[in-house]
């Protein structure tokens, strides 16, 4: 088994805390380990063979200090992407070179930046997945949902074979729904939130990335591998003129809405793809009046109530605040209402059209 975490996010929502060379997956959110790291030791219960870790140029640094720690348990290759292109293409390079080595592989691809659990079950979920891959399936995990949410992409499975555990086929990915349709979805018992978590062969990933991406599947089949291919600066150049001719787009439009053979294996673990300041809450304890404090050397709350507070060095004091957040850190300060908290990356916008690249 091989495992593949996509790691080059740029974490806009999590402004000011992520930056640029140090976005959200490179971070302690929840104090202690980065989001990476904590990835990467949920997966080494799996004993896989090698973790490919791909990132981008800028975070490549980062990244490699990050898992030098690591390097004595697993076999570790970061690729660099010169640009971002989506994940078909950092998935379908990491296929096409797990492929040159071992074709009929296993590789289970995860995002860097999620939050997860009850790994005992995650990982009896990704072995329940590995048997349906290897009968030629491409598996997603998909999260039960516990609340109608509009923030996730949902998955429709075919639950009337295989049991309460599945695998069930997949009739259609649904972009994030409107509120109405996802109390319907919920009420509905056959829909699940779309975790980015996948299982396949690399041989069969790569068959549909040519039957359904064939000008990605062209570019990639220009690859040349020298004596040890798993000198993947070796690459550098290729990666670069790959990604110059080739067009963004995800796995999931790209290849997971298409191919004819995808089930869904119905994942119990908790789990939030922590997409915003304001999905802390979700994953931290809530004092009595609903706020959550992390980072803060001190916090003071006076009658407010469902805020998030992550104060840096300072004492952060709170006074008739409600459903606020308050992000400090040494060179910007971030107040914004709790339910704006996706538009935190306009932020980052206005800063890049201002010239403000300090602060990125």
């Amino acid at each position: 088994m091989y495992v593949v975490i996509l790691a080059g996010g740029s974490g806009t929502r999590f402004w000011p805390l992520s930056r640029r060379k140090t976005p959200k997956q490179l971070i302690s959110v929840f104090s202690g380990k980065s989001m990476l790291q904590r990835t990467l030791e949920r997966v080494l219960p799996l004993r896989p063979k090698r973790v490919i870790v791909v990132t981008n140029t800028l975070q490549a640094e980062e990244t490699a200090r990050q898992l030098k720690e690591y390097h004595r348990r697993v076999r570790i290759d970061i690729i660099e992407e010169p640009v971002g292109r989506n994940t078909a293409p950092a998935i379908g390079l990491a296929a096409s070179i797990i492929a040159r080595y071992d074709p009929d592989g296993i590789m289970v691809t995860l995002p860097a930046d999620h939050y997860i659990a009850g790994e005992e079950e995650f990982l009896a979920t990704v072995m329940r997945g590995r048997e349906a891959a290897l009968n030629g399936y491409l598996v997603t995990m998909g999260i039960e949902p516990t609340r109608p949410e509009t923030g996730y992409g949902y998955i429709e499975a075919d639950t009337q074979l295989r049991g309460s555990a599945g695998p069930f086929p997949v009739k259609r990915f649904v972009e994030k729904p409107p509120l109405e349709k996802a109390f319907a979805y919920l009420d509905s018992g056959n829909f699940f939130w779309n975790s980015g978590i996948f299982i396949w062969r690399v041989d069969v990933i790569l068959d549909n990335i040519l039957a359904l991406m064939p000008d990605l599947a062209a570019a990639l089949a220009g690859l040349t591998f020298s004596g040890d291919i798993w000198e993947l600066e070796d690459f550098n150049l290729q990666i670069e003129s790959i990604y110059n001719e080739i067009k963004g787009e995800s796995i999931d439009y790209g290849v997971m809405e298409k191919a004819n053979n995808v089930v869904v294996i119905p994942a119990k673990f908790g789990w939030s793809d922590v997409g915003s300041w304001s999905a802390i809450p979700e994953v931290i304890e809530a004092d009595a009046s609903g706020n959550v404090v992390i980072k803060a050397k001190h916090s003071l709350s006076i009658d407010s109530e469902g805020c998030l507070v992550c104060g840096g060095n300072k004492l952060v004091a709170l006074v008739g605040m409600k459903e606020t957040i308050v992000v400090d850190t040494d060179d910007a300060l971030l107040v914004c209402a709790k339910d704006r908290a996706q538009d935190v990356k306009r932020v980052v916008e206005e800063l890049e059209k201002k010239g403000l690249g300090e602060y990125l």
